[in-house]
């Protein structure tokens, strides 16, 4: 008896792509008004170390790339630093300190630089998922430094912002996608920059791979699979 025939799958190559992390690409909302009014405000800062908390996929790193473009800062992040690199580090005088996430970086590197950072009069963006206040930080002069630091909050995106989120990503891959398909993504992803992120990474690879136009239909295929 002969077997049934397995077409092959068809594979999308995957193809690179840019996010546009320009001031004139960011999308403001409520959710992050207060933080882009911090980066638009430089060099007029509270403080000179500032500190962005948010969660992953919030804006938080396109605010501190447009920073980082102002002032000319260099960007580490958090679990790369070291304490030979922290004179390295501010040789510019503005720096970025990308993903401070407790447990994971040299305590006493961080408590070099900031120190550094005060004596040379230099600029410090620290971004981190949650604020310093949470923070079990075993090195007491560091936690008491960290807590001191002023912080900003980037909510998640409201509705709005949400919708125009998708699009945004949807055309920094150059798909052409219509109101139906953003209402449902909209209505049925959580509601988050990493979620839409990785849906909108989805549906080009299924488009590509299936040689379909991105549509609503397509992207309830995309989200059935993937539940």
């Amino acid at each position: 008896m002969a077997g049934r025939v397995v077409r092959p799958r068809q594979l999308a190559f995957a193809l690179s792509h840019t996010e546009s992390l320009t001031r004139d690409n960011f999308l403001e909302g409520p959710s992050n008004e207060t933080a882009l009014a911090l980066i638009d405000s430089w060099p007029d800062w509270p403080n000179r170390i500032m500190l962005l908390s948010g969660p992953e996929g919030s804006g938080k790193s396109h605010l501190a790339t447009i920073w980082a473009e102002q002032a000319g800062a260099r960007a580490i992040s958090a679990h790369s630093l070291i304490d030979t690199m922290v004179p390295d580090t501010l040789v510019t005088g503005a720096l970025v300190i990308e993903d401070l996430i407790p447990g994971t970086f040299d305590e006493r590197a961080l408590f070099h630089l900031m120190n550094m950072a005060r004596e040379d009069e230099a600029y410090v963006l620290i971004t981190a998922r949650v604020a310093p206040a949470s923070f079990a930080i075993p090195l007491r002069d560091l936690n008491s430094r960290l807590r001191a630091v002023p912080v900003v909050t980037v909510a998640a995106p409201d509705d709005q912002l949400f919708r125009a989120l998708i699009v945004k990503l949807c055309s920094d891959r150059q798909m052409t996608v219509d109101e139906s398909l953003v209402s449902y993504l909209a209505t049925r992803i959580e509601r988050s920059v990493a979620a839409a992120r990785r849906v909108v990474a989805e549906l080009d690879a299924e488009s590509l791979r299936l040689r379909r136009p991105v549509t609503r239909a397509l992207a309830v295929e995309v989200l059935r699979d993937s539940a």
